[in-house]
């Protein structure tokens, strides 16, 4: 028998629709607009009518299941600072609404605007300059992407990772052939690809998690910098020292917004200084160590919700793809929970209807199935198989 909480969800409202539109035409006669026949002025106002009354009909719906949805997860979490079980009824069990009605007719009296140009997503060369210009900063790049590799793999076996997690998100995140400088959309095998994200490395770094990272955790870079300088003498010392400075301004300027996700996503998305700052994760020294920092907060975010069983390879994939908070609530759902539990509860409306991945799969557990699918394919991978061949 099929699951109904994994069916799509739409509601009779035909009736009501009818009404509605009869309602608008009645009210509502035909205006002509010079240079418009009035009959394509008439069809337009019918069609905008039946829009109207089937859209508002389903924005209703749709409101009162999205508000739903924040209200249940208000609840989870209420629960879960007293220590109280989470159970099925402490979701909402059915799917979005589907809007299924008409398209928004074209209005023909008005004039004709070019479609809005789409803001250009920053790309490397943009992180390079702006590091540089803003805070003096030229991240020392590998001579190879296995050189970072290694890098990576002794910094997360230091940290306390292990080879299937990170080989694990690397192939989900990747493909499995990715390279320490992939910008998500930019194929280097596709002609006219564009950026559709500043996402970068081999878990798809946001600018904004490099930010934040900075933010809260920039000491502890620079600690670790410090400690490599070190061992150093002539002017690979003088390069570290200069590359010290160029952090240190990085970090007072992450440090110049409150410390909210909000801030730190309007300093990466909209300054020149946020572009810069992402430059960082090219760096050999810095890069590894904020990509894995992203992974291991993950798991610090489950130990301290009490959590002590190791993540998975998907169950960290889960958390670094979903945030911690909703990855958590998923990673420690009971199995016969997540077969029934729509994966809308971890989403606001905006995003879940721009993930495809989340409504493709439809509920917790299809989407975990996703992610392992993927991880299994893609590991055996080129880029994959290296990475693994690292630690």
């Amino acid at each position: 028998m099929a699951d109904k909480s994994n069916m799509k969800h739409t509601s009779p409202h035909s009736a009501l629709t009818c009404l509605l539109v009869a309602g608008l035409l009645m009210a509502a006669p035909p205006a002509r607009a010079q240079g418009v026949p009035s009959g394509a002025i008439a069809d337009y106002q019918a069609r905008l009518a039946q829009y109207q009354a089937a859209h508002g009909v389903y924005e209703t719906e749709a409101s009162a299941y999205w508000d739903a949805v924040a209200e249940k997860r208000r609840a989870r979490n209420a629960k879960r600072r007293d220590h109280m079980p989470i159970g099925l009824d402490d979701y909402v069990l059915t799917q979005p609404p589907v809007y299924i009605g008409p398209a928004r007719p074209v209005d023909p009296s008005a004039p004709t605007r070019p479609p809005p140009e789409r803001p250009e997503i920053p790309v490397l060369a943009d992180f390079l300059h702006n590091a540089a210009q803003q805070f003096g900063f030229v991240p020392d790049r590998p001579a190879s992407d296995l050189d970072f590799k290694r890098a990576y793999a002794r910094a997360a076996l230091a940290a306390g990772l292990t080879r299937d997690q990170i080989v694990g998100v690397y192939a989900f995140e990747t493909g499995g052939n990715g390279t320490y400088d992939s910008q998500a959309g930019l194929v280097p095998y596709r002609p006219g690809a564009r950026a559709i994200s500043p996402a970068v490395g081999y878990n798809q770094l946001l600018s904004t998690n490099t930010v934040s990272l900075l933010a809260e955790d920039g000491n502890r870079y620079l600690l670790a910098l410090r400690q490599k300088a070190k061992g150093l003498t002539g002017p690979a010392k003088l390069s570290m020292e200069r590359k010290i400075e160029g952090l240190k301004r990085m970090i007072a300027y992450s440090r110049s917004v409150p410390n909210r996700w909000s801030e730190h996503d309007r300093l990466a998305k909209t300054t020149l200084g946020g572009f810069g700052i992402h430059a960082a994760v090219l760096d050999i020294d810095l890069g590894p160590l904020l990509q894995v920092q992203k992974l291991t907060a993950s798991i610090h975010f489950a130990r301290a919700k009490g959590h002590m069983a190791p993540l998975s390879a998907a169950e960290l994939e889960l958390m670094n793809l979903t945030g911690d908070g909703n990855g958590f609530d998923m990673v420690t759902m009971p199995q016969a929970l997540r077969a029934r539990v729509p994966t809308a509860n971890f989403f606001q409306q905006q995003g879940y209807e721009r993930n495809p991945v989340a409504r493709r799969t439809g509920v917790v557990a299809n989407l975990i199935a996703d992610i392992e699918s993927k991880m299994n394919h893609s590991t055996q991978a080129q880029g994959a198989r290296e990475l693994a061949a690292a630690f």
